[in-house]
């Protein structure tokens, strides 16, 4: 059943025409990042070669791309996620959903996972272009699959996030703001630790962008891992609760 839905969510995400905008221009603006990422490689590429230990075409390429879109990618998927139940309670559908023969986790997991199979394509058709540097040059493969890893990682919070807030609203574009709202506290909070070092290390932990961070120079450590993981199961957690809660008002 959870296949099924996922399936479902994927299918109509894909067809939808605001997918492929995003798509395009998610592709478009992240092209550009990565042509004119390459061309100040090649400025530099001189230089580079008479220093010792010298960054290479993964560190000043293939990682400022990858950066660039976790940010880019903080304002895209809110707009993917904000129809997820709100545009269902505000036409009605979501009383027949939640009144179905299914379990509310299978539901929401089968919206998630459509929602991140449209997600994984993206980052699909952003890695070909760092992967195309290997036709010219070679690539620090751990640094890339730890950055994929990392950005991976960080969308599948991001979805979560924004599922969550789309169960407590009817208006998207409510779901929308408040989505993006959340999950920029989310990427800035480690800024507090700076006024209030008593709450430094609480702040870092929180904070989406510090755990990517050390991905992204290469580094995999096993409490990022679980970071992301806590935070999806936590929001998807959290999504089910209130579609329980307005099932039983029902």
């Amino acid at each position: 059943m959870i296949a099924h839905i996922a399936w479902r969510e994927f299918r109509n995400l894909f067809l939808s025409p605001l997918a492929w905008c995003v798509l395009a221009v998610v592709q478009f603006l992240l092209a550009f990042i990565f042509l004119a990422q390459l061309e100040n490689f090649q400025l530099v590429q001189s230089r580079l070669l008479a220093m010792e230990g010298a960054p290479g075409v993964t560190d000043l390429v293939a990682t400022p791309v990858l950066t660039s879109a976790t940010t880019l990618l903080l304002l895209v998927v809110p707009l993917l996620t904000m129809r997820m139940f709100a545009e269902e309670r505000r036409s009605g559908t979501l009383r027949l959903l939640i009144s179905a023969p299914v379990s509310l986790y299978q539901v929401v997991l089968g919206k998630y996972l459509g929602l991140v199979g449209l997600l994984l394509v993206m980052v699909g058709m952003l890695l070909l272009m760092p992967l195309s540097l290997v036709l010219g040059t070679s690539l620090d493969w751990g640094k890339l699959a730890a950055a994929a890893l990392g950005l991976t990682l960080m969308i599948s919070a991001f979805a979560a996030a924004g599922l969550f807030m789309s169960t407590l609203t009817v208006q998207p574009v409510v779901a929308a703001v408040s989505s993006f709202g959340l999950l920029l506290l989310l990427w800035i909070i480690d800024w507090a630790g700076a006024i209030n070092q008593q709450f430094s290390e609480v702040f870092s932990y929180l904070s989406l962008l510090r755990h990517y961070e050390s991905m992204v120079q290469g580094v995999f450590s096993s409490a990022d891992l679980a970071y992301y993981l806590l935070f999806i199961v936590a929001f998807l957690g959290l999504a089910v609760r209130r579609l329980d809660a307005e099932r039983l008002q029902r």
